[in-house]
């Protein structure tokens, strides 16, 4: 992949005014453009093909419910024109089962990833949940499901890449938040890394919302990533 196809920005902005018009700001220069739930929820469905004309969409929006809902979701999803969906692994083996068979068939069907953790959710936080043990090890048991599920990949922490990696393969896509450029503030991410870091990890796709589109010069913000991305492809 070349070091545009590697960056995903997330348009994490309230208004269909904001969010296209950091498309048409960053779309030309990276591969993949992020609309999650604010936007989604605001703008509705007809957001994704809009933004989609200057890059491929990852429509975030982590379904996790029963299997007939999520493939019902998934359904729809796939029909609004997004080139990656995501589901959360912690849906269990039917619910991922059921969201894989409800995407359409051939070449041009959109992927399909898991969430294993967010980033948000560290030791501490996991100790409130029903949810034993580390998080790069909870991390990696819910990447190996969704792959044993056929899903194409999983949204994952940058600390917990090495572990899905050894389990999971080259092969695996893997798409890394919680990305910061060094010196930049976390917000409310826990678990982070550095493009570079997360790269060296194995990461192949870095979502970076606002390290980017708050920057004080977003455009030199966006290039110095993409440099630092150049210099590990």
């Amino acid at each position: 992949m070349s070091r545009e196809e590697r960056l995903c920005i997330a348009l994490d902005f309230p208004t269909r005014a904001e969010v296209l018009a950091a498309a048409r700001r960053f779309g030309p220069k990276v591969g993949w453009l992020k609309i999650g739930l604010e936007a989604f929820v605001s703008e509705g469905p007809s957001l994704v093909a809009e933004v989609g004309r200057s890059a491929r969409v990852f429509l975030d929006l982590k379904f996790h419910d029963i299997p007939n809902t999520v493939a019902g979701a998934v359904a729809a999803a796939a029909r609004s024109g997004a080139s990656m969906l995501n589901v959360h692994a912690s849906g269990g083996r039917e619910m991922l089962l059921a969201a894989r068979e409800a995407l359409p068939s051939g070449a041009e069907r959109p992927r399909l990833v898991a969430v294993t953790l967010l980033t948000s959710l560290d030791a501490k936080a996991l100790a409130d949940l029903p949810m034993a043990g580390h998080p790069e090890g909870i991390a990696r048991r819910l990447a190996m499901l969704a792959k044993e599920c056929g899903l194409d990949g999983v949204v994952c922490s940058p600390a917990d890449l090495p572990a899905i990696r050894s389990a999971c393969g080259r092969d695996f896509l893997t798409v890394v938040p919680g990305v910061r450029p060094a010196g930049a503030a976390a917000g409310d991410q826990k678990r982070i890394a550095t493009p570079r870091a997360a790269l060296e990890a194995g990461a192949d796709i870095l979502v970076v919302g606002r390290p980017v589109t708050a920057a004080p010069d977003p455009d030199a913000a966006l290039e110095t990533i993409l440099s630092e991305i150049e210099s590990r492809v």
